[in-house]
């Protein structure tokens, strides 16, 4: 089966078709081409697309029929999440290794499994330093042990990945940030696409359309100017 998909300009980052033309199968493919540009990737996620290729693929662009979100308002942690927490000497911080955190969503999915390629790496490093991509850090004692990273719209947090080397350490900042992000005016997370890995840290589905109405609505309002500034944000104090 022969697949067309619009090639996007390279030299206009705002180059999108509306994401009511992306395909049936595969579910949400929609454009091909560009850049990695820190203009293409805000142009993006502000429109509910993201990239996502594999090494040796051009450039892919999504917009699944069906999100899954976290509602950060909503959001409980399992006591047992909590006891771990306090157990460990957990420490979570926001900000403050965005590069190691990438480098270790990459490196957890092995060489054979990886859609976080270098050229992905790079743009998001990018795009953090010019203020508009987050990390969340999971420390024990003084190793980082876990973490997420995303990119900011408003009042929506595009989660991107997520990783662990000990037990809990995901779930822990997923937590902490929900916490952090409801305090100074977050109002929803994108999760991308639904799984059942997910679905067990509280996500849930929402139509495309749906989403859609939602990110119009929170992509222009604002959050607090303190919300991604490096710092710890579970009442620690930094070493």
């Amino acid at each position: 089966m022969t697949i067309y998909l619009p090639p996007l300009d390279e030299n206009d980052p705002e180059d999108f078709p509306s994401v009511t033309t992306a395909l049936e199968e595969p579910d949400g493919l929609l454009a091909i081409g560009g850049d990695l540009s820190p203009q293409r990737l805000r142009a993006a996620y502000e429109r509910g697309i993201f990239p996502w290729f594999g090494d040796d693929e051009p450039y892919l662009w999504w917009s699944p029929s069906e999100r899954a979100v976290i509602d950060p308002l909503t959001f409980v942690p399992s006591k047992s999440l909590k006891k771990y927490a306090r157990k460990q000497n957990i420490r979570v911080s926001m900000n403050y290794r965005f590069d190691d955190v990438i480098e270790h969503c990459a490196l957890i999915r092995g060489a054979h499994n990886v859609w976080i390629t270098q050229e992905m790496r790079d743009a998001y490093k990018k795009l953090h330093r010019q203020g508009g991509a987050h990390s969340v850090e999971v420390w024990q004692d003084d190793k980082l042990i876990g973490g997420l990273y995303g990119v900011s719209i408003g009042t929506l947090f595009c989660g991107e990945s997520m990783f662990s080397l000990e037990t809990n350490a995901s779930k822990i900042a997923l937590w902490r940030f929900c916490e952090h992000f409801k305090k100074h005016g977050g109002k929803l997370i994108d999760c991308q696409m639904m799984t059942e890995h997910l679905a067990t840290l509280g996500a849930t589905p929402l139509s495309r359309p749906d989403f859609i109405r939602k990110l119009d609505q929170l992509k222009h309002r604002m959050t607090d100017a303190s919300l991604f500034q490096s710092q710890w944000i579970d009442g620690a104090t930094h070493a």
